[in-house]
C-alpha cells in the first residue's frame, strides 16, 4: 500500500510532500482521537471548540489558502491546498467540511467584499476568531439559485431579511451569515451579524458526518444595513454559481479522503483475515474489489486536481468540476461499499471504521448539486442545450 500511494504522490513536489508530511503527522495525532469523540457524541463541535480546531489547521494554511497575500492571505495554489485538505478529508472529513465553508466565506469576501467589510469580516475570519456560514440552498430551492425566495426589504439604510435555509453548513455556530436573497428584484447576497440580525437556527440529524453542523436557519426580518450587500447588488447569481465552481472541486476531494480511509480498512483487514486457509487477500475477487477501488480513487483524485489546475489558471471550467464533484463522491459510495463487503459482518458493525467511511460517503452525492445536477451542467455545456 505505501509504494502505491508514493506512486500517486511522485507528482507532488518536494515542498508539496513535505508539507503533506507534516500536516499528516500533526492531524493524525490532533484529529484522529477527534473523529471518534464527536462520532460518539453525535454532534459538532461548539463555537469555541470549532475556531480552536480553524486556528490549528490554519498552522497550514487551511482557512485563508485561497486568499491573496494583499488580503491577509496564505496564497497558496490550490493544488498544494487541496492535497492537504484531501489528507484533513482522510482523517476527519467533518471538520473539513466545516473548513470547506469557512476558507469559501473568506474566498468570498476576498473577491467581492468591500475594503470596510474586509476589515470587518475577512480579518477575523483568517484569525479564526468568528465563524461564518454561506446560505443557499431552502425547503423548496436547491441547485437553482434563481429561484430562491428569501427577500430583503429596504428602509432607508436599513435592510430586513425575511425566510428560511436550509442544509446550512456551521449554521450552528456561526457569527455571521452570507445570505443569497431577493433584493431590488434581483438576487444578492448579503452579509446578516448574527448579534444584529438575530437569526435563529436548528441542527439537523444527518446519517453521516454527524461531527459536521448542517442546520435550517430562520431569518424573521433579520437586520442589517446596505454597506452589508456583498459584491454588486444583483449580481448574486453569477457569483453564486462561480464559487460553485471552486466549492465542487473541494467537496470531490472530501470524498476521496474518505475513499482511501475506507481503501486503507480494506486492504490492512484482507491482509490480517485468514479465511480457507491464507488471508482473504490472497482470493481472486478480494484483489479485484481492490484494485476497483484504487482505479477508482485515482481516477477522481486526477479529476479533482485537474479541476484545481484549471481553476488556478482562471479558466471557466464548470464542465470540468462538476466532472470532479460527480464522479468522486458517486466512486466514493461504491469504494466504502466495497470495503464493508470486504470486512464481512464486521464492516457492518460500529467496532470497525468503514461502517462510518460509507456512511460518510452517502451523504456526499447531495450537496452542492446533486449528481443528477453535475450531469445537466456537463450536458447543456456539451450541447449549448438546457435541460433546468
Amino acid at each position: 500500500m505505501e509504494n502505491v500511494i508514493a506512486a500517486a504522490q511522485a507528482i507532488y513536489t518536494d515542498d508539496q510532500r513535505m508539507l503533506l508530511e507534516n500536516f499528516r503527522k500533526m492531524a493524525g495525532a490532533e484529529f484522529a482521537p477527534l473523529t471518534e469523540k464527536y462520532e460518539a457524541l453525535g454532534h459538532p463541535p461548539d463555537a469555541d471548540t470549532l475556531k480552536g480546531l480553524f486556528a490549528k489547521v490554519e498552522e497550514f494554511g487551511l482557512i485563508s489558502g485561497l486568499i491573496p497575500e494583499e488580503d491577509g492571505g496564505a496564497g497558496m495554489d490550490r493544488m498544494s491546498y487541496g492535497i492537504l485538505y484531501e489528507e484533513l478529508a482522510r482523517i476527519w472529513p467533518d471538520l473539513a467540511i466545516a473548513v470547506l465553508i469557512q476558507g469559501h466565506a473568506a474566498f468570498a469576501l476576498s473577491l467581492l467584499g468591500s475594503p470596510e467589510q474586509k476589515e470587518i469580516y475577512l480579518k477575523p475570519l483568517l484569525r479564526s476568531e468568528r465563524i461564518a456560514c454561506t446560505c443557499i440552498s431552502e425547503p423548496e430551492v436547491g441547485s437553482n439559485v434563481r429561484e430562491v425566495k428569501c427577500r430583503g426589504t429596504r428602509e432607508g439604510e436599513k435592510i430586513f431579511i425575511s425566510g428560511q435555509k436550509l442544509w446550512i453548513s456551521n449554521g450552528a455556530q456561526s457569527d455571521f451569515a452570507i445570505v443569497v436573497c431577493n433584493l431590488d428584484g434581483g438576487i444578492s447576497m448579503v452579509i446578516v451579524d448574527r448579534d444584529a440580525g438575530k437569526y435563529e437556527s436548528r441542527e439537523l440529524r444527518k446519517l453521516g458526518l454527524v461531527g459536521a453542523s448542517t442546520c435550517e436557519l430562520f431569518f424573521d426580518r433579520a437586520e442589517t444595513t446596505s454597506d452589508h450587500v456583498l459584491g454588486q447588488p444583483g449580481s448574486g447569481l453569477f457569483q453564486t454559481l462561480k464559487l460553485f465552481e471552486s466549492a465542487r472541486v473541494f467537496v470531490g476531494l472530501t470524498s476521496i479522503g474518505i475513499g482511501q480511509a475506507a481503501l486503507e480498512c480494506a486492504v490492512t483487514y484482507a491482509k490480517d483475515r485468514h479465511q480457507h486457509g491464507k488471508p482473504i487477500a490472497g482470493h481472486q475477487l478480494i484483489q479485484g474489489y481492490l484494485a476497483d477501488m484504487a482505479t477508482q480513487l485515482d481516477a477522481a483524485r486526477l479529476l479533482c486536481q485537474r479541476g484545481l489546475k484549471l481553476l488556478d489558471l482562471g479558466v471557466r471550467c464548470d464542465t470540468q468540476t462538476s466532472m470532479a464533484k460527480w464522479y468522486a463522491t458517486e466512486m466514493a459510495v461504491e469504494i466504502t461499499g466495497k470495503a464493508v463487503q470486504i470486512h464481512g459482518g464486521n464492516g457492518i458493525t460500529k467496532e470497525f471504521p468503514v461502517e462510518r467511511h460509507f456512511r460518510n460517503a452517502k451523504v456526499m452525492p447531495i450537496p452542492d448539486g446533486t449528481t443528477e445536477i453535475q450531469k445537466l451542467v456537463i450536458g447543456r455545456n456539451l450541447t449549448g442545450v438546457g435541460a433546468f
